[in-house]
């Protein structure tokens, strides 16, 4: 490539963002499209929609909130079964239900994983799953003890009482969903609550355990989800839509530009993968406000992955998905059709890697991706050029190109799948 083209592509990216934000109109109609959408959002019904209402031929579980007082009843009839097993001579098994991917299935109707009613039985006197039936036995201990209490702890904290047996986090981790699963409530139920990970900022008032808290004076940095989600209450809010950003960089770029003010919203992060209570506190907001989701993530096959997660739920939690999804999330971007069309300098576009390409060619054959051929066409473009961009790609026009810009030109033409 000559000197000349070198010089002359960054001044070809330059022309187009300015000719980008020329087509940007006042606010109210730049938000037309946003109104429209949110419109058809308050008239859909898919979040009333229920497994038991489908009548699908497989049997499928799914796990509800409950109380201190149902839990404690539920722990204590488990105890009473494992008594009575050894008490006839039998030794003792608990019957988990399983949470391997051949026991899941995405549901169309719903647009989120479900998990099916198969069992794997846990037995103590097995050599394979002696120490699992101890460590199960051990949690529901704690969960009992937790519930008689009324209190709240972390994960980590329910993995310090017990270093020796649980040996790693993961251990206890992974047991507590199967509790949870057993016991056929939410994690939450549990008492066990994940740390703090993700913030909101914005148009949006709540109460958190009786303390008003308003999200709009909260500084750049936001105000942190609360653990227990359960304790938010009277929420209020006049935003038009929830903008979900992957990335804390990007977050903190809008929130100090005031996006909110000009574009009313709601910007939320989980920084990254999204943990438990960020997933149950967007499904509240979108619950309660009943206003779309639009979705900022990187171009690349784990922003989709995370996207996906929000969206139909992980493998892991399957059995809890009724809570944790929230349906229908438009995807803003940043598409891979996005990198072309706003000009991204190469030098911003990295190289997939070959785990990256298999990744995306893995979510190519999930059913739910399948669903929305929109989605293909966006993997398919990315496969092909073999390229991926995060968010940060668009601060080579600029820092506030993001706020000043881009999302603007995207909420005018409605431009979401």
């Amino acid at each position: 490539m000559s000197k000349a083209n070198v010089k002359k592509r960054p001044a070809q990216a330059e022309h187009a963002a300015l000719s980008a934000k020329k087509k940007i109109k006042a606010a109210d109609e730049v938000l037309v499209k946003v109104k429209a959408l949110a419109k058809r959002v308050r008239e859909d019904p898919i979040l009333s929609r229920t497994l038991s209402s489908l009548q699908l031929p497989h049997s499928c579980r799914e796990v509800v909130d409950k109380n201190a007082d149902s839990v404690l009843d539920e722990v204590e009839s488990a105890i009473y079964q494992v008594a009575q097993q050894i008490l006839n001579g039998e030794g003792f098994s608990y019957g988990i239900p399983s949470r391997a991917k051949g026991n899941q299935m995405y549901i169309p109707e719903l647009d989120r994983i479900v998990l099916k009613d198969s069992k794997s039985q846990r037995p103590f006197a097995s050599t394979s799953t002696c120490r699992k039936a101890v460590i199960t036995t051990r949690i529901l201990q704690l969960i009992h003890e937790l519930c008689l209490k009324r209190i709240h702890v972390t994960k980590r904290d329910l993995f310090y009482t017990d270093v020796k047996l649980f040996e790693e986090q993961g251990n206890s981790d992974s047991t507590l969903d199967d509790v949870a699963c057993l016991l056929g409530c939410t994690r939450s139920s549990l008492h066990v609550v994940a740390s703090e990970k993700g913030v909101v900022v914005g148009r949006l008032t709540f109460r958190e355990d009786g303390d008003l808290i308003d999200c709009q004076r909260m500084g750049v940095g936001g105000k942190a989800i609360p653990p227990n989600v359960d304790k938010v209450d009277s929420i209020q809010s006049d935003a038009l839509f929830i903008l979900l950003v992957e990335k804390d960089a990007a977050f903190m770029r809008l929130a100090e530009d005031r996006f909110y003010n000009t574009y009313p919203c709601i910007i939320l992060t989980a920084k990254g993968q999204p943990d438990v209570a960020s997933r149950l506190f967007l499904r509240k907001l979108k619950d309660t406000l009943k206003i779309p989701v639009l979705a900022l993530v990187d171009s690349d096959p784990y922003g989709l992955k995370i996207l996906s997660v929000y969206m139909k739920g992980s493998m892991n939690m399957s059995y809890d998905s009724s809570n944790l999804t929230t349906p229908d999330i438009k995807w803003l971007g940043v598409r891979p059709s996005d990198l072309d069309r706003f000009n991204i300098p190469e030098q911003c576009r990295l190289p997939m890697t070959e785990e990256d390409m298999k990744t995306g060619k893995r979510l190519m054959e999930e059913d739910f991706v399948k669903a929305n051929p929109e989605w293909i066409k966006e993997l398919e473009i990315m496969v092909q050029s073999k390229v991926k961009a995060e968010i940060q790609a668009l601060s080579s026009f600029g820092f506030q190109y993001l706020s000043q810009v881009y999302l603007p030109l995207k909420l005018q033409e409605g431009d979401w799948i």
